[in-house]
């Protein structure tokens, strides 16, 4: 499938890409953006996308970025005749203000069932640099998750010193110890419906905390899950350490999540 059969609409500030406006993004890697997915016109946590993106563009531009500019993008972008869609803002600065190049893409589905959804993940030793940012250039996290996926696995669980966890190459993963869910304190970046289900997870009688994971601590944990834009899937296995799917578990942690309201744009 070819990425011009993937993207319906790209506009940078507003007005429809022209190659020219398009060469800046095509050739230059430093920037950051956020990827959402929108249903009914809405996005869950849209609060939490924006912070996310005025924070990055100060640290790497020195600039602020107006949150009600961004959502006037997605809207013009959207416009009446898609309500659904998977939405990216990428956040450039080509003349030294922030440049906003905004796409609209068809609407990411999950399987119905916790089974279909499950993945198998590979350790592989690497961390993302500035983890902390949704950054541009991530060929690393990228070769890596390739690399698995020609192994058998569905994507890379990314690893530092000592085995330390961190992260997926596209996911959060969180443990489940029998009692709390444990989210990885390595470097990593916090994605938006990570931050969600955190936040939602005590309402319905699950704690949660944050805590060293390492490899060698694997087997003592009865589950794991991740989490991405696209929702939450369990995790089958980790190199060698397989997990049964607990289905009660997943139940409260996607009721937890499916709690998170949908915010207008």
């Amino acid at each position: 499938m070819t990425i011009s059969a993937l993207i319906e609409r790209i506009e940078i500030d507003g007005s429809p890409a022209t190659a020219e406006a398009l060469l800046w993004p095509a050739l230059v890697q430093t920037g950051h953006f956020t990827a959402m997915q929108v249903r009914g016109g809405k996005v869950r946590g849209l609060d939490r996308h924006l912070a996310r993106l005025d924070a990055a563009t100060r640290e790497l531009f020195g600039h602020a970025l107006d949150g009600d500019h961004v959502r006037g993008l997605v809207r013009h972008i959207l416009r009446d005749d898609i309500t659904e869609a998977s939405v990216r803002v990428y956040v450039h600065a080509p003349e030294g203000e922030p440049s906003l190049m905004v796409t609209v893409r068809p609407p990411m589905e999950l399987a119905a069932t916790m089974e279909g959804r499950a993945q198998s993940l590979r350790s592989v030793p690497y961390q993302r640099p500035f983890a902390h940012i949704k950054h541009l250039g991530g060929f690393g996290q990228a070769r890596h998750a390739d690399l698995a996926r020609r192994a058998g696995f569905d994507e890379a669980l990314l690893t530092g010193p000592d085995g330390a966890v961190s992260e997926g190459a596209v996911t959060n993963i969180a443990f489940f110890d029998g009692r709390e869910v444990v989210w990885p304190d390595a470097p990593q970046l916090h994605g938006i419906t990570m931050q969600l289900v955190e936040a939602a997870l005590p309402a319905v009688g699950l704690p949660t905390r944050h805590a060293p994971v390492t490899l060698a601590d694997l087997p003592s944990y009865a589950a794991a899950f991740v989490t991405n834009a696209w929702g939450i899937r369990p995790v089958r296995r980790i190199d060698d350490v397989a997990y049964g799917i607990d289905e009660r578990l997943m139940a409260t942690v996607a009721g937890a999540y499916e709690t998170v309201p949908w915010d207008t744009v």
